[in-house]
């Protein structure tokens, strides 16, 4: 209550009303300088702002420089590809013409090589009917696929138009074929001695394996599994012995003549015996007659003519 009525009092007042406008004054200047210190920091933060602006201004520059670069670098890539994938392209297409100078296709499609591969398809039914016991059939279907084996060798020689150099495998195969097939049959009916039956096998797989890397050997990059079984793609051919010729014709000979043995009832009979000796000898002759004789095949090349 004192100090109440100390400031009710004249002096007091007049000092409260001094007081008041000291406090209004100080609060007017720290205003002003609060004022000052906000106009002067605006502008820091303005300029911190704008460098802002450009640090993502220049990021975002190099970032597409940085692509634009490896666009351009994708764009040559694209480039050296295509051209890679075309000299690849020249290169191949310069292998299949070197490819077609050395080797000559040719029309496979011939009277003797269609009697040929006819004869081969037949053979198994032909040693079908021998392990069946029917003889006498038999014996007409050898007749045939002798018959028709001489007839398109015939045709061949004397119709250059129906030659082929594919017939010069075919018909030698066929004949390995026919004459593999009939001493196996035979043999299984007990007209045929095994020992001669394993010696004419092994010669001819001898022969037929040989043929197949001569094919090989022969055939010019590239080798695929396509151009290799090709049979219009003419590469080697085949220039059989006189003596493996004799040799065949003796083998024939003397398979037919032991399918005859249960018909005309000379199972057993020496001349047969003798024969089946003279077959092994001549056989063996013919194997030794292609080892140590040059030029049983020649590689062919365009231009070069042969018939079968």
């Amino acid at each position: 209550m004192l100090s109440v009525a100390r400031l009710l009092r004249p002096s007091s007042y007049h000092e409260a009303i001094k007081y008041a406008r000291t406090s209004f004054v100080v609060l007017q200047q720290q205003h002003s300088l609060f004022a000052s210190e906000s106009s002067v920091k605006k502008p820091n933060f303005q300029i911190k702002t704008a460098r802002g602006v450009e640090v993502i201004e220049d990021v975002t520059q190099r970032t597409k420089q940085k692509w634009q670069t490896k666009k351009q670098d994708i764009q040559k890539l694209k480039v050296k590809i295509s051209d890679d994938i075309k000299e690849k392209k020249e290169k191949v297409k310069e292998v299949k013409e070197r490819v077609e100078e050395v080797i000559e296709r040719e029309n496979v499609l011939t009277i003797p090589n269609f009697l040929t591969v006819g004869r081969i398809l037949v053979t198994p039914y032909l040693g079908y009917v021998i392990v069946q016991g029917d003889f006498p059939f038999a014996m007409g279907m050898l007749a045939v696929a002798a018959v028709t084996d001489l007839l398109d060798g015939y045709i061949a020689r004397n119709w250059p138009g129906q030659a082929s150099r594919a017939g010069s495998f075919l018909d030698p195969m066929a004949d390995k074929i026919l004459i593999g097939c009939l001493v196996v049959s035979l043999t299984y009916g007990g007209l045929f001695p095994l020992w001669l039956t394993g010696l004419v096998v092994s010669r001819d797989v001898l022969l037929i394996l040989i043929g197949f890397a001569i094919r090989y050997k022969s055939l010019p990059p590239p080798r695929t599994i396509a151009r290799y079984f090709d049979a219009t793609l003419v590469t080697a051919q085949l220039a059989p012995t006189f003596i493996s010729k004799v040799n065949t014709a003796i083998q024939l000979t003397a398979l037919g003549v032991s399918l005859g043995a249960p018909v005309w009832n000379y199972i057993d009979h020496p001349y047969l015996h003798g024969l089946w000796y003279f077959t092994g000898f001549t056989t063996i002759a013919a194997a030794l007659s292609y080892a140590l004789t040059k030029n049983t095949y020649k590689i062919l090349k365009n231009g070069s003519r042969s018939a079968k």
